[in-house]
Parts: C-alpha cells; structure tokens; sequence
C-alpha cells in the first residue's frame, strides 16, 4: 500500500498550498503525519492527527498557519498551509503511524510517502 501525497507547487510568500496525503483504507484506524525536509538536513516533524481526527499537534513554527485534517470517507489527509514563508520551502512528506495517537517522532511512523516539493519564493 502506498502513500501518495500531492499538492505541492510554488507560491510567493503569505500564499497557501493544499497538500494532500491518500493513504489507503489499511491507514484508517492509523495516526497521519506530515514533515519535511530540505537539502542536507534531517527530516522534521511538521503536524499529526489521530486515528479519528480528535487530536491534532504541531511543530511551534507552523502552529497557527498549518492545518491538518482528514477525510476517513476518503482515506486522505489534508496539510492546509497559510501565510507560507520562504523558510517553508521544502519536501513534505507524509506518514502513517504505528498505532492511533499523533506523534512527533519520526520513529513513529511506519509507512512513508514519495515528498511533494513545496517552494515559496519572495
């Protein structure tokens, strides 16, 4: 089963990009997450949602202009990026947990997607 995330473009700086993760029925019951990573440096952690959608978190650069959200009915998550910096630029990734509770450790998740590249110029 694949994870296949989407969305990804180029926006100038205060725009907003939709990232969006298809994750497959077997993910239903799982923990989503999201990160991302530039050129030469580690992976990071940018937000997670729990099984059900009840809980959400979030790294403290992106709170209050990230969103993550799922549709079970569709078994795909949702990355709504807002007020997008220059310092947002990267490749997302997204990422289904072992169990049901959002984690921020990357050890947490099990299946990895292929990153969609996300550029914010200006």
């Amino acid at each position: 089963v694949q994870l296949q995330a989407s969305g990804g473009g180029t926006v100038q700086t205060g725009g907003s990009l939709r990232l969006s993760c298809a994750a497959g029925r077997i993910f239903s019951n799982n923990a989503m997450g999201w990160f991302r990573q530039t050129p030469g440096k580690d992976r990071d952690f940018v937000a997670a949602i729990n099984w059900n959608g009840g809980s959400t978190t979030y790294t403290d650069s992106v709170k209050g202009r990230f969103t993550i959200s799922r549709d079970r009915s569709k078994n795909t998550v949702y990355l709504q990026m807002d007020s997008l910096k220059p310092e947002d630029t990267a490749v997302y990734y997204c990422a289904a947990g072992r169990g049901n509770f959002a984690s921020s450790r990357a050890e947490s998740y099990v299946k990895w997607g292929q990153g969609t590249l996300v550029t914010v110029s200006g």
